[in-house]
């Protein structure tokens, strides 16, 4: 077997499931091209602001483009790369891009409604606080996890003493990148040029932005850009979205965009064969396929967090429910697609089956920028080019992340309609108060170093996904529409995730009778674990109430 045929085979799938299952989901639950979407009637020049087509869908793409398809598909070679390709085809298709387009399509049929606040309608409000609860404690693990990632891309000195300057190159473009993002969104805002316009000042503004950083490197260690990333966090928290996130998110798109395009050319061009064998087993090193190859590959299949950006942020920007279909389950395969390509790669950089060593992101760097080399570009900045990219993955994700934290904390807080606040929920629904909150607890989670909080995420991000689909499969039976379409897939993660987070339990409990248990780690994780863990089951025990009565009140903006 070789990486073109199997690239080949993926782009085919995604073409045809876009134009055929994307298609007949519009088909089936309806669109309206005439409609105010919420992001045009509600537009506050803060959270709610319509934007083309690309601008939301580079939005949508890079946020939930993180670290996740690059990381996960390579580790999960390891059982061969056949189960890994399925799962990315399968769970791409009908799982992870139905359940992004179905959360975008409810909270635009809904005002623009968070999934908290959408359960509080379909569900409950006991429903919308613990789903909230669930929401806002994954986002403290996403944010701890990636922010600890960017730091270490981004220190200067190496764990050897070496000097790290791609690194500290990529961390100049990505600061440039935050400032010149809100110059070129101040220019958007007072002037709306073309999308041809908008397409040539961006190109430029990317050129010139890796031209002054790779001359300007900005040398600091690991926590001096822990202590930066955080702050970026809050400003991209309470700033609005079309000063900010959403340009930023345009100019990164290039990158990531022209990441999974180098990827495909240079599988195309260089044509490598596959070292891995196709399935080597059902349990390798100690790992059983079943479930960690459905955990290990969470963005590029389906995740949880994915919904909450359609939700959170991209339904409020939407200006023409045609839009939605490009931007909720395009963008997914888009994601999907990357996945694949660093599968292939991974496994052409294997030898006799064994691939080779340095983590995830070493491997797929170095293989995409020999690609980039091929083409021309000096070894220098190709390495510049992709660590630039693989910062991307991350700054593009823990934005939205920081966003969508402060907005779960306010949500959760919020009292139902008709309700006044208190003077403690007052202070809770404080866009200040509740971005400081939510950083302060991520960050100290970050201290503990992404590597012990990885494996929590992986199983409480595919926990949300199911949690997510069994909500949105009470909309969907609530409104009239059918949703037969979800029932696998929730069933499927929901199972799949609850047996990936009890055998971590098991995991951290063998520690604590070994003596080698660490509170502030091993502490964490399994308060966390269990806190997750009886949240779902509660979410599930409202959500399946509602979804079996189906007497949730339907109210007229939905027909």
């Amino acid at each position: 077997m070789n990486g073109l045929t199997l690239v080949g085979i993926a782009i085919v799938v995604f073409v045809a499931a876009y134009a055929g299952y994307g298609r007949w989901l519009v088909k089936t639950w309806g669109i309206d091209p005439k409609a105010k979407t919420p992001a045009v009637q509600y537009e506050d020049g803060q959270d709610y602001a319509p934007a083309s087509r690309f601008t939301v869908f580079s939005h949508q793409f890079s946020s939930i483009t993180g670290a996740g398809p690059v990381t996960g598909p390579i580790i999960a070679a390891m059982f061969g790369w056949a189960p890994a390709l399925l799962w990315l085809l399968i769970g791409g298709v009908f799982f992870g891009a139905v359940q992004d387009f179905t959360a975008l399509y409810a909270s635009v049929k809904n005002k623009g409604k968070s999934m908290g606040m959408l359960i509080e309608q379909y569900v409950g409000k006991t429903g919308r606080r613990l789903f909230l609860l669930f929401c806002w404690l994954f986002t403290l693990l996403v944010l701890a996890a990636f922010a600890d990632i960017l730091a270490n891309t981004f220190s200067a000195v190496t764990k050897t003493g070496a000097q790290n300057m791609p690194g500290a190159q990529a961390a100049s473009i990505s600061m440039l990148y935050i400032f010149v993002a809100m110059g070129f969104g101040e220019y958007i805002r007072r002037f709306n040029p073309s999308g041809a316009v908008k397409f040539v000042i961006a190109v430029v503004l990317v050129i010139a932005m890796f031209a002054v950083g790779m001359n300007f490197p900005l040398y600091f260690d690991a926590q001096t850009w822990r202590y930066v990333t955080f702050g970026y966090c809050f400003i991209a928290s309470v700033l609005p979205m079309w000063l900010l996130m959403e340009p930023r998110d345009y100019l990164s798109s290039f990158l990531l965009l022209g990441m999974v395009a180098g990827g495909v050319i240079g599988v195309v061009v260089a044509n490598p064969a596959i070292n891995m064998p196709a399935f080597v087993g059902f349990e390798v090193n100690g790992q059983s396929l079943f479930p960690i190859l459905f955990i290990t590959i969470a963005c590029g299949a389906v995740s949880g967090f994915h919904s909450l950006v359609s939700s959170g942020t991209s339904s409020k920007a939407v200006a023409n429910e045609t839009d939605m279909l490009p931007v909720g389950y395009g963008s997914m395969l888009v994601e999907s697609l990357l996945g694949v390509v660093a599968l292939v790669i991974a496994c052409a950089a294997a030898s006799n089956g064994v691939l080779p060593k340095g983590t995830p992101f070493q491997i797929f760097a170095d293989a995409v920028g020999g690609f980039f080399q091929m083409f021309g570009l000096p070894v220098g900045v190709s390495a510049c080019v992709i660590t630039m990219c693989v910062s991307a993955l991350a700054m593009t994700t823990i934005d939205s992340v920081a966003r969508i934290g402060r907005m779960s904390f306010q949500e959760l807080f919020t009292p139902s309609e008709g309700e006044k606040p208190n003077a403690l929920e007052s202070l809770c629904m404080n866009t200040y108060f509740s971005t400081i909150i939510t950083l302060v607890l991520a960050f100290m989670l970050c201290l503990a170093g992404y590597m012990n909080i990885w494996p929590l995420f992986g199983a409480a991000n595919q926990l949300l996904s199911a949690l997510v689909l069994i909500s949105l499969s009470v909309f969907l039976r609530t409104t009239g529409r059918k949703g037969w379409m979800l029932y696998v897939p929730m069933t499927f993660m929901f199972f799949v995730t609850m047996t990936a987070l009890v055998m971590s339990v098991m995991g951290i409990v063998t520690k604590l009778q070994a003596g080698t248990f660490v509170v502030m780690v091993d502490g964490l994780q399994l308060v966390l674990a269990l806190a997750l863990m009886t949240l779902a089951v509660l979410v599930v025990k409202h959500c399946g109430k509602e979804f079996i009565s189906g007497k949730a009140e339907c109210p007229q903006t939905e027909l």
